[in-house]
């Protein structure tokens, strides 16, 4: 995996302190449900301590709004917090209150979220021990936001990796009993043929050995997907079995001689069936919703969106923004909850 020797330097280091894991969470949109989840998961952590990169303000009125005692919120002086406090890091522009009104993010929340994960990177990285966890972002008000770094942005799984310098990142989802891995993320589903690759194949699935191991599966199952039905019917429906997922199955058996079983390309359909049985620990789908359907009908809420291959652990809630609930106190922290504590483990 791309910069391992690097995160099992951090893992080793971690686990040699008897402090707890430091969670540095960005907060996400302003405008959405992410300074409220955030807040209302990190007072429900025990296990590690968090600091919030946001803007004060709002986490202060995300603090009332989700009943955190406001003198929680303590400036973050670069160690973890006490036990009980919440460390608090401003980035970004100051915000007003119309800046943050739900569903509505103006272009300076749109620059804020995108400087909320920028600092939140580099508190992460800067010691062992630490983990990044993400709330949800507005791709299109970031893009549109005009701060630097901005144009284009994809998503926090491509933003992450050109930050980190990681020759590559893969994202990943766990919950419900079910994993999985993508070999392409935010890419149009008329380009997925175009950019298949036996080595996105091979790191999605060295990925996704690697992740089920750090969370205590011994010797992996892995089913890897077909893009077309039926594996492409001998090529009557498609070669890219043939062409990419074939040599990246391969290339990764080299690379993890009896470490794991890799099965495939088999239909997405009994791949992802079958692994919900318990036959299979994962499945390496090729394209997004080829992996975010089943993860969400069995998981949504409660799984976890991990990006691995970069240097520190980053996990994320597997849902968006959710403008239509911000800020009315109907918004769930179960997915946020459920990614801080996966970070932990994984830091541990």
């Amino acid at each position: 995996m791309a910069r391992g020797s690097s995160r099992e330097r951090r893992r080793s280091s971690a686990a040699r302190t008897s402090e707890p894991p430091l969670l540095v969470v960005s907060v996400g949109c302003p405008a959405g449900i992410g300074p409220e989840v955030s807040l209302a998961a990190a007072r429900r952590l025990r296990d590690a301590r968090c600091v919030l990169v946001g803007d004060p303000g709002v986490l202060e009125r995300a603090a009332r709004l989700t009943g955190v005692d406001p003198k929680k919120l303590v400036p973050f002086d670069g160690a973890a917090p006490p036990a009980g406090a919440i460390a608090v890091q401003p980035a970004g522009p100051k915000l007003e209150v119309t800046d943050a009104r739900p569903g509505r993010p103006s272009k300076r929340a749109g620059a804020a979220q995108l400087a909320y994960v920028e600092e939140a990177y580099r508190i992460a990285v800067a010691a062992p021990g630490r983990a990044l966890v993400t709330a949800p972002v507005s791709k299109a008000a970031i893009a549109r936001s005009g701060a630097r770094r901005a144009r284009g942005f994809l998503g926090h799984t491509e933003f992450l990796r050109d930050l980190d310098g990681a020759a590559t990142s893969v994202m990943a989802f766990v919950g419900g009993g079910l994993a999985t891995s993508l070999v392409t993320t935010h890419v149009p589903l008329a380009r997925v043929s175009e950019v298949l690759a036996p080595e996105g194949v091979r790191d999605a699935i060295l990925a996704l050995v690697d992740l089920l191991q750090r969370t205590g599966v011994d010797g992996p199952r892995i089913a890897v997907a077909s893009l077309n039905p039926h594996a492409g019917e001998g090529e009557l429906l498609g070669d890219e079995e043939r062409r990419a997922i074939v040599p990246g199955i391969r290339a990764a058996r080299r690379r993890l001689g009896n470490a794991a079983v890799i099965v495939g390309p088999i239909g997405a359909e009994t791949a992802y069936r079958k692994a919900r049985l318990g036959e299979y620990s994962g499945v390496v789908a090729m394209y997004h919703d080829q992996a975010t359907i089943p993860m969400k009908l069995v998981a949504f809420g409660d799984a976890v969106n991990v990006t691995w291959g970069l240097s520190i652990v980053r996990t994320s809630v597997d849902h968006g923004t959710a403008y239509d609930i911000a800020w009315t106190g109907k918004a769930d922290p179960r997915g946020m909850v459920a990614a801080m504590r996966l970070a932990a483990q994984l830091v541990g």
